[in-house]
């Protein structure tokens, strides 16, 4: 599969006016692009989101989330300062083991859906100033990498329910749609 590349710096919007958005936003069910790495526009778009993933709260954050139809997320796992990773072009290879868990997800407030994940996966992927990241990633971690890499090929968790879950989360989808429809006239 060919993939386009985006160059950073692209024309992005003003970093303090990112927020989280919400489904049904159909950027969500887009793929993604990859990014060129090389200047420090990547390094301040994952600082935000870095800061939009504490405010919400969350443990991970994808940049079609935020508007940004770019191969890009973030995440910390333990939620202690230090432990931030910002993920540039990944890729997940090894899958191993598989854990049932629910899931949310901040640009689905309120819903949580039962996902199959593998216990643990490899990541191949850069860091802002393009040096090579290759980590395993083991249970929540990598739970976080499979979740916010579904984002990047426009996957979202409500794509996974089972009707148990269709029928517990139908209220909060349909108020999300409701919330939306206006602002799309």
């Amino acid at each position: 599969m060919d993939e386009e590349t985006t160059e950073l710096p692209m024309t992005l919007p003003d970093l303090h006016k990112l927020r989280i958005i919400k489904y049904p936003d159909p950027i969500l069910k887009r793929p993604c692009r990859r990014v060129e790495l090389g200047d420090d526009s990547v390094a301040a778009l994952g600082a935000r989101m870095l800061e939009l993933m504490r405010e919400a709260p969350g443990v991970g954050l994808a940049a079609p989330q935020v508007g940004l139809s770019i191969q890009l997320f973030v995440c910390n796992p333990t939620a202690e300062e230090g432990h931030e990773l910002i993920v540039v072009n990944p890729q997940l290879t090894d899958f191993r083991g598989a854990e049932e868990n629910e899931e949310g997800c901040l640009s689905l407030p309120e819903v949580t859906v039962s996902m199959r994940r593998a216990t643990s996966v490899v990541l191949d992927a850069f860091d802002p100033a393009g040096h090579p990241i290759h980590r395993t990633g083991n249970d929540l971690e990598a739970r976080i990498w499979q979740h916010e890499f579904d984002h990047l090929y426009g996957r979202l968790i409500i794509d996974a329910m089972s009707t148990t879950d269709e029928i517990a989360n139908r209220r909060a989808i349909k108020q999300l749609e409701e919330e939306y429809a206006p602002r799309r006239r």
